[in-house]
């Protein structure tokens, strides 16, 4: 992800995730394996070691700012309207103004 973005001119140290689950995160960011966690994908022992250098940091967003939600979930019309304008998207209407 780091390089896709370096190729586009934009560099950052640390690729910043939003996570509305606080148990996810703490999971992630604890490195100590607990037998509660033992089943875990790989691909989430990946985010995990990428979290501990440093290139990837998990940050809290509460559910009704997760703007991923428009992508995965059936969503009520005030919210819909609502993140679809948080993520710069224009409606057909607005392009005939």
């Amino acid at each position: 992800m780091k390089q896709q973005l370096s190729d586009y001119g934009i560099v950052l140290d640390h690729i910043p995730i939003k996570c509305d689950n606080t148990s996810a995160i703490n999971i992630s960011n604890n490195p100590v394996l607990h037998s509660r966690t033992k089943h875990i994908e790989i691909r989430h022992h990946f985010i995990r070691d990428h979290i501990l250098k440093g290139d990837v940091v998990l940050e809290f967003v509460d559910t009704k700012n997760q703007l991923a939600d428009i992508f995965t979930k059936p969503l009520n019309k005030d919210s819909f309207y609502t993140i679809r304008k948080e993520l710069g998207l224009l409606d057909a209407s607005d392009l005939s103004k």
